[in-house]
């Protein structure tokens, strides 16, 4: 053990004269170990709302989408062939949005209306069964059935959205678009009567409210766009590799189409809960600052109190660097044990809340119905650190006191 850090140790175990002075520093103490604390909990809450709003709307929007500079995409079926062979794709379908009424017998609700490409592969849209769409093919005796009317095409819906209507799975509902036909009276909006085959519940109640999904022959009969549609929607396996994947896109399908990723889609949202995590970052950041003056405060009385030994000790042959390194390596001490124990509680807060669920919150409000969490290692350690430079910053002025004390004087007035 150096003399520095001997030094250091022993002004920090010994009882000082003035209780005052050990009081601040358990304040101080303690200071750091409930602003390090909170921080470690406060970020974890605000990454995990991070993370569960990203899985939540990814499950339901798509990764990316293919659109035409100049309208709908005509040929879709051979835009969808010639996708460069990219590993990370996951799905590629074609699809049709637009907003709609559905009505029933005793109610009417607004809607967004998706129509989806049904393939035999999985959708990749998180809770929703796509298959569902296509109608079961007829095997019985065409001959016994030939007078049977066709059953009404079907559709999936949100929860919210069913229970705003009233209606559950075997209902029909009727969804009226506004892109109609000319009739001699005027413009007749179109409206077409579905089943109810599913409900779906994302998590999210913009999307369980507002949202149903349709085969997209339907969408296209409809909207009478039998050969085009909206555009492309894209799944891929890691979605953090969207960037990536889309440039390689871009650059093979040609200069009429053009290529947005999850983050162009929505940039303003993720962007904002960046700057909120930034923003409460700072916030408590200022509680450990108010415990760093508490360290400087006690450092700076304890200069006043131990004059005549740092005299002493200058007369010795310390030198003046060494003697502010004292005071510097004290407080890193006291902010390393407020570190310590606000990382440990906060460490553990976090990893009850995550096992145990016990904060419910409104799932009308606020995304999911617990407190989500998600503690990265990364954020622990930016957090300890940053917290040990501001004890270290506030040890600095104490630290040139002390090594500015004049030895001759000090053992005089002493």
């Amino acid at each position: 053990m150096s003399f520095v850090t001997f030094v250091s140790g022993r002004y920090l175990r010994t009882r000082q004269k003035r209780a005052f002075i050990s009081l601040i520093t358990g304040l101080s103490i303690a200071g750091v170990s409930v602003g390090v604390m909170a921080m470690i909990v406060v970020i974890a809450v605000m990454a995990g709302f991070e993370s569960d709003l990203k899985q939540r709307i990814m499950g339901i929007r798509p990764h990316m989408v293919i659109t035409n500079k100049t309208g709908d995409v005509a040929n879709y079926q051979q835009l969808i062939r010639q996708l460069p062979p990219t590993a990370g794709i996951e799905t590629a379908s074609a699809f049709i949005s637009t907003q709609v009424l559905l009505r029933t017998n005793s109610h009417v609700a607004g809607a967004f209306m998706k129509g989806v490409q049904v393939t035999a592969h999985a959708s990749g849209i998180s809770g929703v069964d796509t298959q569902q769409l296509v109608p079961p093919a007829d095997t019985a005796d065409t001959t016994k059935h030939q007078n049977k009317k066709p059953s009404p095409p079907r559709i999936i819906i949100g929860k919210e959205l069913a229970a705003n209507l009233g209606v559950i799975r075997g209902d029909t509902v009727y969804i009226i678009s506004p892109r109609g036909m000319l009739a001699p009276i005027g413009h007749m909006p179109a409206m077409v009567k579905f089943q109810v085959v599913d409900l779906f519940e994302s998590g999210m109640y913009e999307f369980d409210g507002t949202l149903c999904f349709v085969n997209l022959i339907q969408a296209q009969r409809m909207l009478k766009t039998p050969n085009s549609v909206n555009g492309i929607e894209i799944r891929v396996n890691n979605i953090d590799h969207a960037s990536q994947i889309a440039r390689t896109i871009d650059a093979s399908i040609g200069s009429e189409h053009y290529v947005k990723d999850w983050k162009q889609l929505d940039p303003n949202l993720f962007s904002a809960l960046r700057l909120e995590k930034t923003v409460w970052f700072i916030i408590l950041a200022l509680i450990v600052l108010v415990a760093a003056f508490n360290i400087a405060g006690s450092l700076v009385m304890m200069v006043t109190e131990k004059k005549k030994d740092i005299a002493i000790l200058k007369a010795m042959g310390a030198t003046s660097r060494s003697i502010g390194r004292i005071f510097v390596i004290k407080g890193l001490m006291i902010g390393l044990m407020g570190i310590t124990l606000g990382t440990s509680a906060g460490v553990g807060l976090c990893m009850l809340l995550k096992r145990y669920e016990f904060i419910h919150l409104p799932a009308d409000v606020l995304v999911g119905s617990t407190l989500p969490v998600n503690l990265n290692i990364s954020d622990v350690l930016l957090i300890a650190v940053s917290a040990l430079l501001i004890c270290m910053a506030a040890a600095l002025y104490p630290a040139r006191r002390a090594a500015a004390v004049n030895p001759v004087e000090a053992i005089h007035h002493g």
